[in-house]
C-alpha cells in the first residue's frame, strides 16, 4: 500500500518547478492532490494528468496568492471536491533580487503578501478541516539563514518569517496532532533559478556537492514528512541544499 493512500493534499503553486514535483510525488504515494496556479492553466492541467496516471484524483484551482479570499476558497474547494484535507504544502511564492536602494514599498508589500500572508491564510483555513495526523509543510529557503550573494534581503526576510511561523505553529497545533515543518531548498534547477543562469557558475562553486539540486530531491523530503514515518517530526527547518550552507 502506498504511504499516503486515502490522504488528500493541497499544493499551492503546483503547476511548475518544485510545486509540480511535490504534487506528482504525493500522487505517486497514493494521495489525491489539488494544486493551485496563478495563470498557467495548461501547465496545471498537465500536472493533474500526471497525478491521475497514478490512479488517484487531481484537481486544479486558480488562485491568486495576493488575494486572501482566493486562498481560503482554494482550501475549501479542496476539501469539498476531494472529501477532506490532510496535507497542506505551502509552496506558492515569488522571488526577486534587489539591494535596499532598489525596492519600492509596493514591491516590498507584494513580496510579503505572497510569501508570508498567503501562507498564514492558507494554514489558518486548512486547520479547520484537518484531523489528528494532519500535516502542514512550508517550502522556505536556505536564504533565511545563509546569503551568498547581494540583493536577497527581502526574499530572505520572508523566508525567515516562514521559519519562525513553523516553530510557533508546531507549538500551537501539536495538541491537535498536526505537525508543521519547513523544507528549505538551496539552489534547485527550475525556471526561477536555472542551473545555467547568469550567476550559476558563481553559485555552484559555493555548493559542497558542486551542483544544483532537482525538484524531485525536494519532493522526496516533503513526501517523507507527509507520510507515517514523519509523524514525530514537527517544528523543524530542514535544508535540502547540497551542503551550500555548511
Amino acid at each position: 500500500m502506498s504511504s499516503l493512500s486515502g490522504r488528500v493534499a493541497l499544493v499551492t503553486g503546483g503547476s511548475r518547478g518544485i510545486g509540480a514535483a511535490i504534487a506528482k510525488r504525493l500522487g505517486q504515494e497514493g494521495a489525491s492532490v489539488a494544486i493551485t496556479y496563478a495563470s498557467s492553466k495548461e501547465k496545471a492541467e498537465s500536472v493533474a494528468r500526471s497525478i491521475e496516471a497514478f490512479g488517484v484524483r487531481a484537481v486544479t484551482i486558480q488562485a491568486d496568492a495576493r488575494a486572501p479570499d482566493a486562498v481560503r476558497r482554494a482550501v475549501r474547494t479542496t476539501a469539498e471536491k476531494l472529501g477532506s484535507l490532510d496535507i497542506l504544502i505551502n509552496n506558492a511564492g515569488i522571488g526577486r533580487n534587489g539591494t535596499i536602494q532598489d525596492w519600492s514599498v509596493d514591491d516590498f508589500d507584494m513580496m510579503l503578501n505572497i510569501n508570508i500572508r498567503a501562507v498564514f491564510v492558507a494554514s489558518q483555513e486548512a486547520v479547520r478541516f484537518m484531523k489528528p495526523g494532519g500535516r502542514i509543510i512550508n517550502i522556505g529557503s536556505i536564504g533565511s539563514e545563509y546569503m551568498p550573494i547581494e540583493g536577497g534581503s527581502v526574499y530572505a526576510a520572508t523566508k525567515g518569517a516562514i521559519a519562525g511561523l513553523t516553530r510557533g505553529w508546531a507549538r500551537d497545533l501539536g495538541p491537535a496532532g498536526i505537525t508543521v515543518n519547513n523544507v528549505q531548498p538551496g539552489r534547485i534547477d527550475t525556471d526561477m533559478t536555472p542551473a545555467d543562469g547568469p550567476l550559476a557558475s558563481r553559485i555552484r562553486g559555493s555548493i559542497a556537492l558542486q551542483r544544483y539540486g532537482c525538484p524531485e530531491e525536494v519532493a522526496g523530503l516533503v513526501a517523507f514528512l507527509a507520510g507515517p514515518e514523519g509523524s514525530f517530526i514537527t517544528g523543524a527547518n530542514l535544508r535540502v541544499d547540497g551542503g551550500a550552507s555548511v
